[in-house]
Parts: structure tokens; sequence; C-alpha cells
């Protein structure tokens, strides 16, 4: 029945109530007798009851879909209201459903232009810098070193410091230019490349360990360069902002696909909201239909046994269930599934 005939069969009843006591031979007298208010307060309640139980019921849906409406998040798609019965409430939650997906679609395939923009981007920034900007560095180096071999005591000493400079500054850059393209995963596959990873964030403050089970089953490339860039970016959070000591990288097979999951001993999240890097982490996620959860102090931490710290936690199908919305190509730049000039 329609929400509208709903509420006016409901009102009619009250009313058709009210009509029949008052042309019925029920009196009240004058001044109102104790037991007479108590019958009327009485039947004023139950009616007040008996309205709000029905109004109620006829909203429920209406209430449903209010607390979806205000859950929504596309980034963690998938949930949708029960649609119930027939009638325009029914009618209203199919709509929302489909605007949803419809929703959905559009932020994925959106999110899939942009970050291959990104990946594409990315490619061409580090082949700049180390094609342009490193050779250079390295032309300045011979000079530098021509001119200290040539050089009188104390200048040529100057120079050496310079030099050892430059140098400095020309492995910030290639180290800048194999995070932007992780040249290894390309060459060598992922196991190679996250234990790369873990090297390059382990320092004298922070020992980062990986786990990665011999057992993985192929994943395609875009698969691998999701994982990647996920634990890369996990890895970031933790030098960043968890002020931990430790940290962990594990890949190993499930039942349904593989897991990647990144744990570190810091402070874990501390209810903050997400942040950039976090959303970032889910959109990539969503590309290959992966699930992704990061979650604080829910279990003992890297040889700590605490629990504290955070984890992150990617769990990839295989065989991966691309969206028809999956990584695109954009105009100038290389298809997301072929590999890096």
């Amino acid at each position: 029945m329609p929400l509208f005939w709903r509420i006016f069969l409901l009102n009619a009843v009250v009313l058709i109530v009210a009509t029949a006591l008052l042309l019925g031979p029920v009196t009240v007298s004058t001044p109102v007798l104790l037991t007479e208010a108590a019958v009327l307060t009485a039947g004023l309640a139950a009616m007040l009851v008996a309205n709000a139980l029905l109004l109620r019921i006829g909203l429920a849906p209406l209430q449903r879909l209010t607390r979806a409406m205000t859950t929504t998040d596309l980034l963690r798609p998938g949930h949708r209201p029960a649609v119930g019965g027939r009638g325009e409430i029914a009618e209203l939650i199919t709509t929302f459903n489909t605007m949803l997906d419809r929703l959905e679609d559009e932020r994925a395939t959106s999110s899939a232009r942009a970050l291959s923009a990104q990946e594409a981007e990315r490619r061409r920034v580090a082949r700049e810098l180390h094609d342009e900007v490193g050779q250079s560095l390295t032309a300045v180096l011979l000079q530098l070193k021509r001119a200290a071999d040539h050089a009188p005591p104390g200048l040529g000493e100057e120079l050496r410091q310079v030099q050892e400079a430059t140098r400095a500054g020309l492995e910030e850059i290639r180290r800048i230019a194999r995070r932007l393209r992780p040249g290894v995963l390309d060459e060598l596959g992922l196991a190679s490349a996250l234990k790369a990873l873990a090297a390059e964030f382990a320092g004298p403050g922070l020992d980062v360990r990986h786990r990665l089970a011999p057992d993985l089953p192929p994943l395609d490339r875009e698969a691998e360069l999701v994982l990647y860039r996920v634990a890369q970016e996990a890895l970031t959070n933790t030098v960043r902002h968890a002020r931990a000591h430790r940290a962990e990288i594990a890949l190993h097979r499930t039942p349904g696909g593989v897991e990647l999951r990144v744990r570190d001993d810091g402070r874990g999240t501390g209810g903050a909201p997400e942040g950039a890097g976090v959303r970032g982490m889910r959109e990539r996620a969503l590309l290959i239909g992966a699930g992704l959860t990061v979650e604080s102090g829910t279990e003992p931490t890297v040889e700590s046994g605490a629990g504290v710290g955070t984890v992150v936690r990617l769990a990839v199908p295989v065989p991966v269930r691309f969206p028809a919305h999956t990584l695109v190509p954009v105009r100038g730049s290389a298809p997301a599934h072929a590999p890096p000039p």
C-alpha cells in the first residue's frame, strides 16, 4: 500500500474513534471524576501508542534508507539497503541502489583514468630525472674531479667536498626515480621489488623485514603494481606518522588469492580520519577488485607482542576480478598493461 494511503487510513481511524466517542452515550461528569479521568487517559494513551507504532512500521523503510544514505562510501562499494514490499518506498530504494551502482561505476572509471595518468606521469618524471638530471650531475662530477686533481691543495679539498655533496644529490635523485618508476618490478617481479622496497625504507631508526611466500600464484601486471604501490604507501605512512622502530612486509597465498600485510609497532591511527594516502590505496584496490583494511591495535606487532601499531591488509583475488572500468589508457601515454618505456 502506498505511504500516502497508510498515513491517511491511520488518521482516519483515529478520527472515527474520536467521533464515535463524542456521539456515543458515554458522558463525562462536571467536574470530571477520578475514574472517568483514568479511562480517558488510558484511551488517549492507547491511541497515541497505536498511532506511533503504525507510523514506525510504515516509515521503517525510509529510516533504513536514511541510514544507508548517511553511511554510503564510494570507496567501500557493495552495501545496499534491502528492497522490501512494493510501493513508493520500494521504488525509492530501488532508484537509490541504481544511482549508487552508476556512481560507483563512474567513480571507478574516473579513478582508473586518474591513476593511469599518474603512473604515466611517474614514468615520464622518472625518465627525465634519470636521463636528463642524472646525466647532467654525472658530467658535473667528472668536471669537479678534473678540477680537484689540478687544483692547489686547499682548493682541491673544497672541490672534493663539493664533489661528495653532488654525488649524494645524484644518489637521492636516483632513489626518487626508483620510487617513481619501480624498474625492478618490471625486470625481476613482485617478490624482488618488495624486498628492494623493504631495504629502501630500512634505516638507522627503522628495521623493515619481509616474509614472502615462495608459492605465490601468478598475478597480472596491474595486480602486481597495485600490491607494490600499496606496500610503498603503507611504509611511507609508517615513516612519516607512526614513529615506529620495526615494520614488516608479508605476502602469502590465501584460499581465494594472495594477501599483502604491512604492519608496524608504531603509535597506531588513534581513530584519526583517513588521509589522502589511505584513500589512494582504497582507490587502487578497487581497480582490481581487491579489499583493503587498515586496522590499529588489533594484533601483536612485529616482535613486540603488544597490541599496538597499524596493520594494512590488501586481499587480492586470483584470478583478478577486473571491473569493466579497470585501468584506462590516457591519451598520449602507454596503456596500463604495457611495460613502461
